[in-house]
C-alpha cells in the first residue's frame, strides 16, 4: 500500500512540476459548455462544481451502444453487471446505485422501482446523446433526494446545423468466443432521422434495437434436455427496443422541446432444472418451469427556457414517466420446443408525475445572480409481496414530496466566486428534509483554478425498502414503513493546472480530494425470534454508519492529432455494518484504481486509433458470516478496449472495428465467502462474458 500512495504522489508531482515549467501567458481555449449544477449553460472554467465530460467522440470511438459500455472506463466508478438478472447497475466511491442520480436533460429517469436511482445502465441508449455530465459529491441542493455520491447528466442533441440528417447502423459483437449471424453474439440495429425546417423547427426519429442472444459457457441452452443442471444461460438473453421523438422550437432567447422515449425489453430465463412427466397425448416428456421478464418504459419530457419581463431566465420542465415488469411464466416441452401453460403477472411498476423549474437573472448586477426553484414529484409504485408460502399480495402506495430550494452565485472578485445554496423538501411520508450547500472557486493566474465544496444531502427509502416482503418456509424479511431517510455530508476540493503552450501543445492536471459520510444507512438486521417457531425475522432498519475519502488525479494532454488522458485515485473505506447481532470493524479499507485512454487521428486517411484502459485494484469489505462480520478481499481487475475508426465517401461511410475486454476478464476471486451466508461455494464475483470483437458499419448523410 505504501508503495502505490508513492507511485500515486510522484506522478502527480511530475506532472504538476511539468505543467508549471513550461507554462506561457497564452490564453487557453473556451472549454466546454456545460449545464449540470449550472444557472444557465456556460464554461466549464467558470463552473463552481468539478463537472466531468463525456464527449460524443468518446462514445463513438467506444461504439457505444447503452451507458454500461461507456462507464466501464471512468474514473471512481464501477459498474455491475449481473448475468442472471441482465441487469448493470453503477457505483461511485464504494456507494451502490441508490445513491447516484442519473438524469436525461436534468430530468431523474424512472424504473420500476424507483426514480433516478437503481437505474439499469444496459436499458439507457445512446443514439442522440450530445454528451454526458457527471458531477461528483453530494448534490442535494440542486436535484433533490438521492443525489449523495453524485449525478451523471445525460444531454440530447436538440438541434442541428443541416436541414436533413440520416444515420444509420448495423452492429455485430461476439460474445467471447460464441458468434453466429441469428442465434449467438450481439446484434444491433439503429436509425436516425432528423429534419430541421422553417429556420425553427427541428424534429427528429430515432430507433435502436439490441439483441443480446445470451452467453453459453459451460450451459447447453434451451433445448438441453438433461437433467444435470447444465441447461439454460451463464448470462440471460436480453432483447431491447428503444424508440425516441423529438420536438423542439428555438427562436430568439425562448427554447421548448418535447421528447417521447419508448423501451421495450425481454430478458429470458431458462431453468436448470428439467423435469419429467406423462400424459395420454404426448405420453412421456421431459420439460422446465421457465420465466420472461417483460419491461416497458414510457418517458415524456416538455421543457421550455426563456424569459420573464426581458430580464429573468426561466427553465421549467414537466415529466410523466412509467416503468413496468411483467414476469411470464410457463412450461417449456423440450421434445416439441414449444410453450404452453403461459400466466403473466404484474411484478413492479413505477409511475411518476414530475416538474421541476428554475428562475435566475433577477439583478442587473453581474456581481450577484439569484436562482429560486422548485420540484414537485407524485410517485405511484406498485409490487407484489410474498406474504405466505405461494400468497402473493399487491402492494400499491403513493409517494409525494414538494421541493423549493434557493441558490445564489456571488462573484466577490473577478476571480473569486461563492455559491451557497438551501433545499426545503415536504414529504408526504417522512418528516420535512433539508439539503445545504457551498460553492467556492478562485482563479489564479496561468490557467491555475481551485474549487472547494461542502454539501449536505438526503436518501429517501426505497419502495422495497419499505414495502417488500419474503416470507415463506421459516424466511422472514420484511420492509419498514418507520424508516427515516439516511442523511450525508460531502467535502470536495481540487486544484487544476491548464496549460497552453506556444507550439500549440495543451495539457490540463487535476488534483481532487474529497470526504463523505452517510448516517442511519438502511440494513437489513434481526429485529427479534419468532416467540412461537423460534425463525429469527428480519427487517430493514436505520442502523449503519458510512464514511469515505478519496485522493485523485485526472490529466490531459493535446497535440495536434493526439490527445492523452491519465486518471489515478486512492480510496478509503469505512463502513460500521449492524445486523442487530454482531457488528462490523469500522476501519478504514483501501484501494487504488488507474485510468487512461489515448487517441490518435490521421488526417490523410481519415483514420482515428483509440484505446481505453481501467485497473481496478485490490478491494477489501466486511460481509456476513455465521457468526461475525468477517474481512473478504476482491481480486483486481484490469480492462483494456481498443477501436479503430475509418471514415469513406466523404465522410458518409464510416466502419469501426474493435475489440472490448482485450485481457478476457471474466470472474475475479472474492476470498472469505465460504464462511458468508447468502455467498457460500460462490468464491468468484461475476465482472463480464470475456473477450469479445465487434464490427460496426454506419451511414451517414446531411443535406
Amino acid at each position: 500500500m505504501k508503495i502505490k500512495f508513492t507511485l500515486f504522489a510522484v506522478v502527480l508531482f511530475c506532472q504538476i512540476s511539468f505543467a508549471q515549467e513550461k507554462d506561457t501567458t497564452a490564453v487557453n481555449k473556451l472549454s466546454e459548455v456545460v449545464v449540470t449544477g449550472q444557472f444557465e449553460p456556460q464554461s466549464i472554467k467558470k463552473s463552481v462544481f468539478n463537472v466531468r465530460v463525456i464527449t460524443s467522440a468518446d462514445i463513438q470511438n467506444l461504439a457505444a451502444t447503452n451507458l454500461a459500455d461507456v462507464l466501464n472506463q471512468y474514473l471512481n466508478i464501477t459498474v455491475r453487471p449481473s448475468g442472471t438478472s441482465g441487469r448493470s447497475t453503477v457505483s461511485l466511491f464504494g456507494l451502490d446505485a441508490q445513491y447516484f442520480k442519473i438524469l436525461v436533460d436534468n430530468v431523474p429517469l424512472i424504473n420500476e422501482a424507483g426514480l433516478g436511482n437503481n437505474i439499469d445502465l444496459s436499458q439507457i441508449n445512446l443514439n442522440d446523446v450530445e454528451r454526458i455530465e457527471i458531477v461528483e459529491g453530494s448534490m442535494g441542493v440542486s436535484y433533490g433526494a438521492n443525489a449523495v455520491s453524485g449525478v451523471l447528466n445525460i444531454i440530447t442533441k436538440k438541434s442541428s446545423q443541416y436541414k436533413w440528417g440520416i444515420t444509420a447502423s448495423v452492429q455485430e459483437e461476439t460474445v467471447n468466443n460464441e458468434y453466429s449471424l441469428f442465434d449467438e453474439g450481439r446484434h444491433i440495429q439503429s436509425l436516425k432521422v432528423s429534419h430541421t425546417f422553417i429556420k425553427n423547427w427541428f424534429v427528429s426519429f430515432g430507433a435502436n434495437r439490441n439483441d443480446f442472444q445470451g452467453y453459453l459457457n459451460d450451459k447447453n441452452g434451451i433445448d438441453y434436455s438433461e437433467n444435470d443442471g447444465t441447461r439454460g444461460y451463464r448470462w440471460l438473453p436480453k432483447d431491447q427496443l428503444n424508440g425516441t421523438v423529438l420536438i423542439a422550437y428555438q427562436k430568439d432567447g425562448f427554447r421548448i422541446f418535447y421528447k417521447f422515449e419508448y423501451l421495450d425489453e425481454n430478458v429470458d430465463y431458462y431453468n436448470s432444472t428439467v423435469q419429467s412427466g406423462f400424459n395420454s397425448t404426448l405420453g412421456a416428456y421431459r420439460y422446465a418451469s421457465d420465466k420472461r421478464y417483460l419491461t416497458n418504459r414510457y418517458f415524456h419530457n416538455l421543457n421550455a427556457t426563456g424569459k420573464l419581463f426581458s430580464q429573468l431566465n426561466y427553465n421549467v420542465s414537466l415529466s410523466h414517466q412509467k416503468q413496468a415488469r411483467d414476469v411470464e411464466d410457463f412450461r417449456y416441452y423440450l421434445s416439441t420446443k414449444t410453450e404452453a401453460n403461459n400466466v403473466t403477472v404484474k411484478d413492479q411498476s413505477m409511475e411518476v408525475l414530475y416538474s421541476t423549474g428554475t428562475l435566475n437573472n433577477f439583478f442587473s448586477n453581474k456581481t450577484i445572480d439569484l436562482q429560486l426553484g422548485y420540484e414537485f414529484v407524485n410517485n405511484k409504485g406498485y409490487s407484489l409481496v410474498q406474504e405466505a408460502n405461494n400468497i402473493l399480495t399487491p402492494v400499491r402506495k403513493t409517494l409525494e414530496n414538494y421541493d423549493f430550494f434557493v441558490s445564489s452565485e456571488i462573484m466577490a472578485t473577478e476571480k473569486f466566486s461563492i455559491r451557497p445554496g438551501l433545499r426545503f423538501s415536504a414529504q408526504s411520508k417522512f418528516d420535512n428534509q433539508y439539503a445545504s450547500s457551498l460553492g467556492l472557486r478562485y482563479l489564479f493566474n496561468k490557467g491555475i483554478e481551485l474549487r472547494g465544496s461542502y454539501g449536505n444531502s438526503f436518501r429517501t427509502p426505497t419502495f422495497e425498502e419499505l414495502y417488500s416482503k419474503q416470507i415463506f418456509d421459516g424466511h422472514f424479511f420484511t420492509g419498514n414503513e418507520n424508516l427515516i431517510p439516511e442523511t450525508s455530508t460531502s467535502y470536495e476540493a481540487s486544484l487544476k493546472k491548464s496549460t497552453l503552450f506556444s507550439s500549440g501543445e495543451q495539457l490540463s492536471n487535476t488534483f481532487a480530494g474529497s470526504y463523505l459520510s452517510v448516517d442511519d444507512r438502511i440494513s437489513m438486521a434481526l429485529v427479534r425470534f419468532n416467540p412461537d417457531t423460534g425463525n429469527p425475522e428480519y427487517e430493514y432498519i436505520n442502523i449503519s454508519k458510512y464514511r469515505m475519502w478519496n485522493f485523485s488525479t485526472m490529466n490531459q494532454f493535446r497535440k495536434d492529432n493526439l490527445t492523452f488522458n491519465f486518471g489515478a485515485a486512492f480510496i478509503g473505506i469505512s463502513q460500521e455494518i449492524k445486523n442487530q447481532v454482531f457488528v462490523s470493524d469500522d476501519k478504514f479499507l483501501y484501494s487504488f484504481n488507474l485510468n487512461a485512454s489515448v487517441s490518435y487521428t490521421i488526417p490523410k486517411w481519415k483514420t482515428v486509433f483509440s484505446g481505453y484502459y481501467k485497473y481496478n485494484g485490490k478491494t477489501q469489505q466486511f460481509i456476513e458470516g455465521s457468526s461475525s462480520y468477517i474481512l473478504s478481499k476482491i481480486d483486481p481487475s484490469n480492462w483494456l478496449d481498443a477501436t479503430i475508426r475509418q471514415n469513406f465517401f466523404k465522410d458518409h461511410f464510416e466502419v469501426t472495428i474493435g475489440a472490448r475486454n482485450i485481457f478476457d476478464i471474466t470472474n475475479v476471486t472474492q476470498t472469505g465467502t465460504g464462511s458468508a451466508a447468502g455467498h457460500a461455494g460462490t468464491g468468484e464475483i461475476m465482472l463480464a462474458y470475456g473477450r469479445s470483437y465487434f464490427l460496426k458499419l454506419a451511414y451517414n448523410l446531411n443535406l
